[in-house]
């Protein structure tokens, strides 16, 4: 089984080139192309502010061309990216950019997060909006497990494919073999929206075809490296083996690597490469 991680952590130490080069020789498999940089939001007002990144730039073919260049180079292959978000407010036009960028540097999978207080029906809107130039481009659009906060009692509350029963209904209403799901296992072990790792998986069975890995206290949303809190991996590993998953093991672990720098994310990154190792065990195993 292949392991992979998004490359956004890593690259705000020593930049995207060097951030492929780094998981390639820590011994990751494939790289998860992290484009949030594309869009800069005005969290306050949900607005779209400027961004100087190159993503957002005239020459963002050329950018995601020399990060697949970059990786070819290195051995190592881009198997999902992940969307700016949230979706509602980025809008169609940067949506499409990041799923020609999936498509430019290899990667068969764009995540692009629903709108969490939208109903199935609703996101279908968006995503079928989308599918058409996605398959012109041959890269599949995943949807994620979202939550809410703020329900009042200090923990996560529902939003939208964070329970079985949501997730599965926003992939059977738009029912294209196009459109899959990427499990979030952080988001869906936080108390108060979802209904648990193990339980979803079983749920999505063969709709599951990208992971979103990382651990946290169960409670809040803490996207540390897996094994270093509350999550049970041998209960996951168990459902993923039952359903024969069939996809990469991706880490977004993406606060992990906030305690090092860029003397020492090297280190950082292997042991997320390790923990990957830990996991692509546990499955043979359990």
């Amino acid at each position: 089984m292949k392991i992979s991680t998004e490359i956004h952590s890593t690259s705000r130490h020593v930049g995207e080139e060097k951030a492929i080069e780094l998981l390639a020789k820590a011994g990751f498999d494939c790289w998860d192309f992290s484009m949030f940089e594309m869009v800069r939001i005005d969290w306050r007002d949900m607005t779209i502010i400027e961004s100087s990144h190159p993503l957002n730039g005239k020459e963002w073919r050329a950018f995601a061309q020399k990060l697949r260049h970059v990786a070819d180079e290195c051995g190592i292959e881009c198997n999902q990216s992940h969307a700016p978000f949230p979706s509602r407010v980025v809008g169609m036009d940067y949506l499409k950019r990041a799923i020609e960028c999936t498509a430019i540097a290899g990667g068969k999978i764009c995540i692009v997060h629903p709108d969490n207080n939208s109903n199935a029906e609703q996101n279908a809107q968006m995503y079928n909006e989308l599918l058409p130039f996605a398959k012109e481009h041959d890269v599949k659009i995943a949807t994620e497990n979202m939550w809410n906060w703020g329900n009042g009692e200090h923990q996560s509350s529902p939003a939208a494919c964070s329970t079985s029963k949501s997730f599965c209904d926003h992939i059977d209403l738009v029912n294209d073999p196009y459109f899959v799901a990427c499990l979030d296992l952080g988001h869906a072990e936080m108390r108060g929206s979802g209904d648990g790792a193990p339980n979803m998986i079983r749920a999505l069975g063969s709709r599951l075809q990208a992971l979103h890995i990382h651990d946290n206290d169960c409670l809040h949303d803490s996207h540390q490296i897996p094994f270093s809190m509350d999550i049970d991996f041998n209960a996951i590993a168990k459902a993923l083996k039952d359903i024969d998953y069939q996809g990469e093991l991706t880490l977004e672990a993406d606060q992990y690597l906030g305690a090092y720098n860029k003397e020492n994310v090297f280190e950082g990154v292997c042991e997320l490469a390790k923990s990957a190792r830990r996991l692509e065990q546990l499955i043979k195993e359990v």
